[in-house]
């Protein structure tokens, strides 16, 4: 069965290879805004299962045809703190409003995840789901933050920090799966993974002999 990871995020291939899978990668493309877009007033778990189900059906229809059996998973975070939803900063003026924004406060670390399932060359199931994980961030100095924003690291990611990288620095604490945070959760995507009828022990990659 092959396992396909519906997206190019090192942390979330890092996280599956971790835990026993060899995925393979591949990008969605699919147009972030304009399926936000396409929501009326969407509640924030609303919007990450949105894109999570989006990112998830672009690439089967890339690979529609292509294998008789395999999984496909797309996942999409993103942070909701002060009221608002936020996604990657993308510049370092981003980032450092960002974390001016958030130092000394709680957020929630929102993860959607969509799983379709193909047996025999046929799409027989799917199945969708969103994980929140609290974070409490620290208050870093500004040096801290510049260096932080010049290492490039948080442009790329969700609410502009990483857990598993230099930000752990500045995160203070989590209540709820370290893994959503890192940007997909194990334990939802066993959840999933029973539902449309696989078990996560199929997909561990066998070890060394």
């Amino acid at each position: 069965m092959r396992f396909v990871l519906a997206s190019q995020s090192p942390a979330r291939l890092g996280v599956l290879r971790s835990a026993g899978f060899d995925p393979s990668v591949v990008v969605s493309g699919v147009d972030e805004d304009a399926v936000a877009a396409s929501l009326t007033d969407p509640a924030p778990v609303e919007l990450v299962r949105a894109l999570a189900v989006a990112k998830a059906e672009a690439v089967y229809e890339t690979l529609a045809g292509t294998h008789a059996d395999m999984v496909i998973v797309g996942c999409d975070s993103m942070l909701s703190i002060n009221g608002e939803m936020v996604g990657k900063p993308l510049t370092p003026e981003a980032a450092r409003e960002r974390w001016a924004s958030m130092a000394g406060k709680t957020g929630e670390l929102l993860t959607g995840h969509s799983i379709i399932r193909v047996e025999n060359g046929a799409r027989t199931k799917e199945a969708s789901g969103t994980e929140g994980t609290t974070v409490r961030f620290g208050t870093p100095s500004q040096e801290e933050i510049e260096a932080y924003i010049a290492s490039g690291e948080p442009l790329q990611v969700a609410g502009g920090f990483t857990l598993d990288g230099r930000g752990g620095w500045f995160i203070e604490g989590i209540d709820g799966d370290f893994s959503s945070v890192i940007g997909i959760s194990l334990p939802l995507t066993r959840r999933l993974l029973t539902e449309v009828g696989v078990s996560v022990i199929d997909l561990w990659t066998r070890p060394a002999s």
